[in-house]
């Protein structure tokens, strides 16, 4: 659940395997939510770096906006995910977040968008799909 009691509760598990972390988020879409998983991931990657991320994101609700977006991906620059590989999924839909892919792109983060996990599986594995 999110340490901040004023947000509405997600809930963030992670697991490793090899070089892989991989990230799953349940709860309510909100851009402070959005943010602490971030920031969550931001925080494993410093403590034990990883060469590919794995983000099932089940966040519900309004999606982020275009700008919303793009503040949070120029927040999260430079601060070690552009040495990974980032494939983020929204099985339930991809709710605007081409943006995300768009803006992280332009930043230098190799990373694309998904709604369905076995399609972002392969392209972390091998690439283009």
């Amino acid at each position: 659940m999110s340490p901040h009691s004023k947000h509405p509760p997600f809930f963030i598990r992670s697991s490793r395997h090899r070089s892989q972390l991989r990230v799953h988020v349940i709860g309510e879409s909100t851009l402070d939510n959005t943010i602490a998983y971030w920031q969550a991931i931001l925080a494993e990657v410093e403590k034990e770096p990883a060469a590919q991320l794995l983000l099932i994101d089940e966040l519900m609700g309004e999606p982020l906006t275009e700008s919303e977006w793009l503040s949070l991906v120029r927040n999260m620059a430079n601060h070690g995910l552009e040495q990974m590989r980032i494939a983020h999924v929204k099985p339930h839909g991809l709710q605007r977040i081409e943006y995300c892919e768009i803006f992280a792109r332009d930043v230098g983060f190799d990373s694309r968008v998904f709604d369905n996990e076995h399609a972002a599986e392969i392209w972390l594995r091998y690439g283009e799909t």
